[in-house]
């Protein structure tokens, strides 16, 4: 079959407008039907509604008291008091009863003195109407209640049972037909054998559309056989207000989107300017929008959010809520391309009086990019990248007060950060902790700019065999840094059950048959090996896999279990995490570097704490290959 190519790198500014410019059409004539007013809060009136009773629509007393006739009260003062019998002159009222017929006022219980169970006395007279509330005074019969185009809000919904409208003309929910579509894919609740993923995305795009305000309709999972996915459109187009197709939007040989669309109504877009979400597709059948989503889930996200979301919205004749954004700075370079808008998620955290942006790229097949992530940047069209330091625009996806309360720990990956993370969290609701992996250096250097609150550090000094301290002196010597002792762990080589290649030193990762995954440069692990080559006189040139980089341990060993690398420097925890055996090489100190100002503040206090507490010390014990002994004490301060 001929491979197909992108028809189009349309910029996606452009491409919104000209998606909404044909859907204009379709969207002005909606279905409406009527509802139960009970039943109508979020929904959008498609006509205006007047009232069909007062409100009140009787005179009612507004006070507990007596109903009166006013012109007995006129000449009642303090010196010279009017007595009232009661059924004659008053009767008694509560708040909301009827007003008596005959009887035009009501004085205050408080303003009544009681002679006996027939009579009372008052000193003040009343006038007409005093706390009564008038017919109409909330609502008077056949005046506006509600305008079309409106959200119905729960004050809505009691202002209209109150006016005695019992049903009313809404605009019909949106109604989305999703279609997964790929051989590889199976439902979720599968266990997947090699080559197949669970099917997601389907129950992803359904929250987003009912988070949305609109109705999802999940089908099930369509092979890569053009014929079954023509009839299940074909099916959805006529259960549905819009179709999603999800994969089949790439260029690969068996993605089957565009030329269905094509062949089946209007292709009128495929392919964006944007990374992620380069293979969007947005075309018309039967005059109704059909928008082909890729099957990455980061890309899914942000092709439903540019098309899917402001679709529903105007369908559902609903302004899209305003999305807040907020200046941050950003904690290291980014590469961009010039063909492409570049979203990228980030974590967040205020650093003394500043926002810190550190993104987050994991590609667009990583949905725990979004999960992570407090907020995204966008890199313009024509810009190469941006660099650490600079300024830029994220839109927030978490509150202000939460990011603020947010403790900021860049550094050195271990799985012991995200159990701190999860403490915190869980024993101080206020405070989070964000956390970004770049390595030991890079910890340090982001503390030195001003990028964090706290950096996890495990940094072997080749001159003395020291960890950290020679590091810190380094490059923090111009401020006052606190080094906490966190933990020693246990390194190693992560190798798969039972050792097949009897890995059992450095000098065996030259051998022809021993492929290796390394960490990235800057990372403690990587300092680790590399002095250790050196002791033992290695050349890294010879270790086949030497250049192959992961950002954290779990990676390394993933890479092991799948068989992709023999072995790799790790830590215990994530060999036993995989299911992996562990050759160890050597004990290490893992601490957390914290500059000295940070001190005063809660949120890091509270982080220490965990530190130090007997829960966090039996968890990091569960993992393996931890001894927490010291946990949390303050063993350098320069």
């Amino acid at each position: 079959m001929e491979r197909k190519i992108y028809l189009e790198n349309t910029p996606l500014e452009k491409a919104i407008n000209m998606f909404f410019e044909k859907a204009e059409g379709y969207i002005k004539y909606r279905k409406t039907e009527k509802i139960n007013s009970q039943d109508s809060l979020g929904r959008m009136t498609a006509s205006p509604v007047f009232a069909h009773l007062s409100s009140p629509h009787f005179h009612a007393a507004a006070m507990d008291g007596i109903a009166v006739k006013a012109e007995k009260t006129f000449k009642a003062t303090e010196l010279n008091p009017v007595r009232l019998k009661k059924g004659v002159d008053y009767v008694e009222v509560d708040t909301g009863n009827p007003l008596p017929e005959g009887f035009n006022a009501v004085i205050m219980i408080e303003d009544v003195v009681s002679v006996d169970n027939e009579t009372v006395e008052i000193i003040q007279p009343a006038v007409p109407y005093q706390h009564v509330r008038p017919i109409g005074e909330d609502i008077v019969a056949t005046e506006l209640i509600l305008p079309t185009n409106h959200k119905i809000r729960p004050w809505d919904l009691a202002a209209l049972l109150a006016a005695g409208i019992d049903f009313l003309e809404v605009y019909k929910k949106v109604e989305v037909g999703i279609i997964p579509t790929g051989v590889e894919l199976v439902p979720a609740g599968t266990v997947p054998e090699i080559g197949q993923i669970i099917e997601f995305n389907s129950h992803f795009f359904a929250a987003l559309v009912k988070e949305w305000g609109g109705i999802p309709h999940s089908y099930d999972i369509v092979p890569d056989e053009y014929e079954v996915l023509k009839k299940t459109v074909e099916k959805a187009l006529s259960e549905n207000d819009f179709v999603i197709i999800n994969a089949g939007s790439s260029a690969g040989r068996k993605d089957y989107t565009s030329k269905l669309i094509s062949e089946m109504g209007e292709l009128l877009i495929h392919g964006i300017a944007t990374k992620p979400g380069k293979p969007a597709i947005l075309g018309f059948i039967q005059n109704k929008p059909v928008i082909g989503v890729p099957g990455y889930p980061v890309s899914a996200y942000f092709v439903m959010d540019f098309f899917v979301k402001p679709l529903i919205a105007k369908l559902n004749f609903q302004q899209l809520p305003y999305a807040k954004k907020i200046e941050a700075v950003i904690s290291r370079r980014v590469v961009s391309s010039l063909k492409s808008e570049d979203f990228i998620p980030v974590k967040l955290g205020k650093v003394k009086e500043k926002i810190v942006a550190t993104p987050i790229n994991k590609g667009a097949g990583v949905i725990m990019s979004l999960v992570r992530a407090d907020g995204v940047m966008c890199i313009p069209q024509h810009i190469e990248g941006i660099e650490a330091g600079e300024k830029i625009k994220v839109e927030l996806w978490k509150s202000l007060e939460s990011i603020e309360n947010t403790v900021v720990c860049i550094g050195s990956h271990d799985p012991l950060i995200d159990i701190i993370g999860d403490l915190l969290s869980s024993h101080y609701s206020l405070f989070s902790l964000s956390s970004a992996h770049v390595g030991s250096m890079g910890g340090i250097m982001a503390l030195k700019r001003g990028e964090c609150h706290a950096a996890g550090i495990h940094l072997l000094d080749a001159e003395t065999g020291q960890y950290n301290i020679p590091y810190i002196k380094r490059y923090l010597k111009d401020n006052e840094v606190l080094l906490f002792h966190l933990v020693e762990r246990i390194q190693g080589f992560l190798v798969q059950k039972g050792n097949p290649l009897n890995i059992k030193n450095f000098a065996d990762l030259i051998r022809p048959e021993v492929t290796f995954i390394n960490r990235q440069k800057g990372s403690g692990t990587r300092l680790l090996l590399d002095y250790k080559l050196k002791e033992s006189g290695i050349d890294s040139k010879k270790i086949i896999g030497y250049n192959r980089e992961e950002f954290t341990h779990l990676a390394v060993a993933a890479e092991v279990k799948a068989g992709s690398a023999a072995t790799g420097l790790g830590i215990m925890s994530a060999a036993k995490a995989m299911g992996l055996d562990f050759v160890p090489v050597c004990s290490e100190h893992y601490d957390i570097a914290i500059l000295k100002e940070y001190m005063n503040l809660e949120s890091v206090k509270a982080f220490i704490e965990i530190i130090r507490s007997r829960e966090f010390k039996e968890k990091a014990e569960g993992l393996g290959g931890y001894n927490t002994e010291k946990a949390g004490i303050l063993y350098y301060e320069g």
